[in-house]
């Protein structure tokens, strides 16, 4: 309240005049300042204990460093964690507690710390022990400070690894489970093989022979051999180490071909149908192969409906190959053969097994259990892979996809002899072949058929024969795996020195060709015929 006084002459006051203000709206609003004042202490001041009781309590390393990276402050979890009181760490640089490995990451975490949030970091740190605990980062910027976290990982990889390591033991125990059943399954069919051979020989060797049984013998010879010849080709082809001769060709018009065959072996009650696209389908690879792997999922999926059902095979364009058995999609452009059927399927548990050699599910004697490893060797050597889609009691999808091919990706194929009789007509063949038996068959072959023939043990007696006297050969037939110099070198000499002079290599298995195909250069397999011999 204010209030004047008024005086009359005499200066006696007469009467007040004043004013009242009412303040009790203003006594209450500053009572509520107070409050609110007091209440914003106090709630500021729990929050300082309770963050300076998580920073004290955390079970994580808690560490504030400066953009050089020197620690302002570090909480008690770096003495249960590291072995460190604050005092040992507060002033010292972070590189004083890294391990050298793991210095330059860090160092390229600690700048992107300064300027934003950085991911997860992981790096190890010196113990005061003198060993070292993995420690997984989180940090971001404030006040030109760097407030980080660190949480204790050490158990956690040492548990990864020892996950690793029960994971590898149980590949090796995988690997060595599968090296039994394809080494049981070897022994057992070329011991079968075998039987018949020694058996056939020894009645060959009895005087009282009937030109008629003669000829049965001999003719169980050469088919035996023939089987044994396929198996070992299932066999390389399921390791990739297949010598394949890649062509381009059209696998709609492969398949046109083989269909009549794939009928054939599916039988009558089975329905074939084939899909096939209006544009081509070009690929490059081993024409045979291709086929083989075609008729080995035909034959499985036609085992797999009892001989009854419907048999799909498709053709398409793809983008890419999907994710497969673990491995990454592959980007690019393939074709994708589809073999469907509605069989029996395929159950879950076997899914993953079906393309070891030797493994089926098939009853006893109704199946080698190499056709499909045959099939996934041939892919992965081409460059492509194989998937399987199944459920029990719906069928089964086998896509094989292999990488597309232009017409201007074709690549100059092997000179082809000329074709004619299989007589040798005096030409003169330069054999190489380090191994004797297999050289002085070839030679006395060779000049059985006609042909005049000179051997030589190894790359280097061939070129000598060669600079002696290189007009008198009209061929070089060499061996591929060769100790010293190997077939491939040698051709490749002789394509330099003489190089209108016509090289053909033989092998049974080299992973030189495997990987990297003939060279331009006519290859015969191994085991050869007196036929294919002849044609050289």
């Amino acid at each position: 309240a204010r209030a004047v006084a008024l005086r009359d002459e005499s200066g006696e006051i007469v009467r007040w005049v004043g004013t009242n203000t009412d303040v009790e709206e203003r006594r209450v609003a500053a009572m509520a300042l107070a409050e609110l004042n007091q209440t914003l202490e106090e709630r500021v001041d729990r929050a300082t204990r309770e963050r300076d009781r998580a920073w004290k309590n955390s079970r994580d390393l808690q560490a504030v460093l400066d953009t050089a990276g020197v620690f302002q402050a570090v909480n008690d979890a770096w003495h249960t964690i590291l072995g460190y009181r604050a005092t040992e760490v507060v002033g010292r640089s972070h590189r004083d507690f890294i391990h050298p490995d793991d210095q330059p990451s860090s160092e390229q975490a600690l700048a992107i710390a300064t300027a934003d949030e950085l991911e997860p970091h992981e790096n190890r740190y010196r113990h005061a022990d003198g060993g070292y605990r993995w420690i997984s980062w989180v940090a971001a910027p404030e006040s030109g400070l760097v407030y980080a976290s660190g949480r204790h990982i050490t158990a956690d990889k040492e548990a990864a690894v020892a996950l690793e390591a029960a994971q590898e033991q149980l590949r090796q125990a995988q690997k060595m489970e599968a090296v039994g059943q394809l080494t049981g399954g070897v022994a057992h069919d070329f011991n079968n093989l075998l039987t018949v051979i020694r058996g056939s020989v020894e009645l060959l060797a009895r005087d009282d022979l009937t030109p008629e049984r003669r000829q049965r013998y001999v003719s169980a010879i050469g088919e035996t051999a023939e089987r044994a010849s396929r198996l070992t080709g299932q066999l390389l082809a399921f390791a990739r180490r297949q010598s394949l001769t890649p062509e381009i060709f059209d696998v709609g018009e492969s398949l046109n071909r083989l269909a009549e065959m794939v009928q054939t072996l599916a039988g009558s009650r089975l329905e074939l149908v084939v899909e096939l696209p209006r544009e081509a389908c070009t690929i490059l690879a081993d024409r045979s192969q291709f086929d083989t792997s075609i008729v080995n999922m035909a034959i499985n999926a036609r085992d797999a409906m009892a001989g009854e059902g419907k048999l799909t095979i498709g053709v398409g364009l793809v983008s890419g190959i999907p994710a497969i058995r673990g491995h990454a999609p592959v980007v690019g452009d393939f074709v994708a053969v589809t073999v469907t059927d509605t069989g029996a399927g395929i159950a879950p548990e076997d899914l993953y097994r079906i393309f070891e050699p030797f493994y089926t599910t098939k009853g006893v004697g109704a199946g080698t259990g190499l056709g499909l490893s045959q099939v996934i060797g041939f892919a992965k050597q081409s460059g492509g892979d194989i998937r399987v889609d199944s459920q029990l009691g719906a069928g089964a999808t086998f896509t094989l996809y292999l990488p597309r091919a232009s017409e201007l990706a074709a690549e100059t194929g092997p000179d082809r002899l000329p074709r004619g009789s299989t007589q040798g007509d005096g030409l003169c063949v330069l054999v190489v072949e380090d191994n004797e038996q297999v050289g002085q068959f070839a030679t006395d072959a060779l000049q059985q058929l006609g042909y005049q023939s000179v051997l030589a043990s190894d790359g280097n007696a061939a070129l000598d024969e060669l600079e002696t006297d290189s007009a008198r050969f009209d061929v070089v037939f060499s061996d591929v795996v060769m100790p010293g110099m190997s077939g491939m070198d040698l051709a490749a000499r002789i394509r330099e020195r003489h190089p209108g002079l016509p090289v053909v290599l033989t092998s049974g298995y080299s992973h030189v060709l495997a990987q990297n195909g003939t060279h331009g250069f006519e290859l015969l397999h191994k085991p050869y015929s007196i036929e294919q011999l002849s044609r050289i």
